[in-house]
């Protein structure tokens, strides 16, 4: 049997299950931090419990005016040029170009789009973190980006090399550091993800059935 594999940050156990969908916290029960997240060991479970196709949903940093709190974003691309080297594979099909899933993407759009304004298309930037970026680093990085945070390349990658279709839906929990023309404090990141956290877990109650 095929399935969904539903993968969201801290909080991923409050969703109500929803028939052919595995949830989980890509954080674990203990909350890793990011650049210590073991995304093959994710992406495994998921694999492992049946799933064919993961949908990652991701609280973001915006880089544009326009992407303000609260908007949704499926990106169709990504940058994460300081990743580390990350790879399942120890042999030449290590080589390969990872993407997001260009049907399983476009059905995922599709899907949210009917409940919220989304953005279909956008460049995704990781970063290895932990830290948040300086306003410089947020400067650079909007020159050619629309979202940043920290995971969905690297799902991304594993499940792409595991044989699992992978989209992302990002929300905009904040500007990005300087954007909004004021310093970024961890305070606005997390006001910003309480605000949003309901509406998400309603738009995920409604659209997730769809694309079981």
């Amino acid at each position: 049997m095929s399935g969904l594999g539903l993968v969201l940050g801290t909080g991923a156990a409050g969703l109500r299950p929803s028939e052919g969908v595995i949830a989980i916290d890509r954080h674990g029960d203990s909350y890793l931090l990011p650049h210590l997240i073991d995304h093959e060991a994710n992406m495994r479970r998921l694999l492992d419990a049946g799933c064919d196709r993961v949908l990652g949903i991701s609280s973001v940093g915006g880089l544009r005016p326009e992407l303000a709190p609260g908007r949704y974003v499926c990106p169709d691309d990504f940058i994460a040029l300081d990743l580390a080297p990350l790879t399942t594979r120890h042999d030449v099909a290590a080589h390969r170009v990872p993407r997001f899933d260009p049907g399983w993407r476009a059905r995922v759009a599709a899907g949210f789009a009917e409940l919220v304004e989304l953005r279909d298309g956008g460049v995704y930037w990781q970063v290895t973190g932990p830290r948040l970026e300086t306003a410089a680093e947020v400067r650079y990085v909007a020159q050619h980006a629309d979202v940043i945070g920290m995971t969905v390349a690297s799902e991304c990658i594993v499940a792409g090399e595991l044989g699992l279709a992978y989209a992302a839906v990002c929300v905009v929990d904040n500007f990005a550091n300087s954007v909004a023309g004021t310093e970024l404090e961890l305070e606005d990141v997390a006001a910003g993800q309480a605000e949003h956290r309901r509406e998400l877990e309603h738009v995920l109650e409604d659209v997730v059935p769809g694309l079981t």
